[in-house]
């Protein structure tokens, strides 16, 4: 059984799109983030790890982490900041926020969604943007978020048509402006596929000497191996199974996807059971032994030792933990 493995890590994190606004900004102006922990409660209690992105709809503007160089961002770019770190956006560089306006967030979570804001100077509109959140899981185990970087920009003002996040862009923009019933859930939808499209655009910008998660999965050896290990998670793999199922010999395989992933075959595959076994234990349609036989393990305890020993707790502390709570209907 082959998996998309992609696909399978975003199902399995939980991957959920937030709230969803719109900006439009007047010369000159800047406006800075908030912290994601003050973010993330409003957006998704309980949630673990925030992502945020925005979306330039017309003109142009810059965009950076605090403290790092900016980027000129234009009609048609998308920029994520793939770990809800601190950043600014701008009419221009140099430009510091007195304020972090905090109303934003409280206003945007308690009215109906997408949410519409004006702000800046006397000038004339520089720029309009769409902005969002998402929110997945970050433990136990998440490949995906852990090789991302800081920053991703995806997007070219010069593609046309038809290019997926132009259609995107003009799906958000056309929500944002009919407010039409159903558009919270329609604009939350449409950015997890957009955060889906720049993950892949991403990873076939990555040079072919990259090493990581990503690199593994357009590897066709490891990225075979990977799809087996997540079509099959409970299945008594060794690494001459998986070896002989690829095309490799047994050390040959081992050292590649050791290169490639940073971890060896058999520990990537216990951090990806974990996964699994959390999902399992928060459905709460399992007891633990069944979910120890869904993740290969033959029995209870051998498998509550190897749970703690990812993530600090058993696993009925860890069901029993609060889980995060879907944003509410407004």
């Amino acid at each position: 059984m082959s998996a998309d493995v992609l696909s399978d890590v975003l199902r399995a994190v939980r991957l959920t799109g937030a709230v969803f606004f719109e900006m439009e900004a007047r010369s000159p102006w800047v406006v800075e983030s908030l912290a994601k922990d003050l973010v993330l409660p409003k957006i998704l209690p309980g949630g673990q790890h925030l992502i945020a992105f925005h979306v330039i709809t017309e003109g142009g503007c810059v965009a950076h982490l605090i403290d790092e160089e900016p980027v000129a961002l234009a009609a048609g770019n998308v920029i994520v900041f793939t770990r809800g770190d601190a950043h600014r956006l701008a009419s221009a560089p140099g430009l510091s926020a007195k304020a972090t306006p905090r109303q934003v967030i409280d206003e945007a979570t308690s009215s109906p969604l997408p949410f519409f804001m004006k702000f800046g100077g006397d000038g004339p509109v520089s720029a309009k943007f769409v902005c969002g959140y998402l929110a997945c899981d970050a433990h136990p185990f998440n490949p995906l978020i852990e090789h991302l970087p800081p920053t991703i920009t995806a997007g070219d003002p010069h593609e046309g048509n038809m290019g997926w996040l132009t259609q995107f862009i003009r799906l958000a923009t056309a929500e944002s402006a009919n407010k039409r019933p159903g558009s919270e859930s329609v604009l939350a939808k449409l950015s997890e596929l957009m955060f889906v499209e720049v993950v892949r655009r991403y990873l076939d910008t990555l040079p072919r000497e990259q090493t990581g998660w990503l690199s593994g999965l357009r590897d066709p050896t490891i990225g075979k191996a990977l799809s087996l290990l997540h079509g099959a998670p409970a299945r008594n793999w060794t690494i001459e199974d998986i070896a002989k199922d690829v095309g490799l010999s047994r050390s040959a395989f081992a050292e590649r996807f050791t290169e490639l992933l940073g971890v060896p075959p058999m520990q990537y595959l216990a951090k990806w059971r974990m996964q699994v076994a959390a999902g399992l234990l928060r459905g709460g349609n399992l007891n633990i032994a069944a979910v120890a036989a869904e993740t290969g393990y033959g029995s209870e305890a051998a498998f509550s030792r190897a749970f703690k020993k990812v993530t600090g707790m058993s696993p009925s502390l860890w069901r029993g933990r609060p889980q995060p709570a879907d944003p509410p209907l407004r």
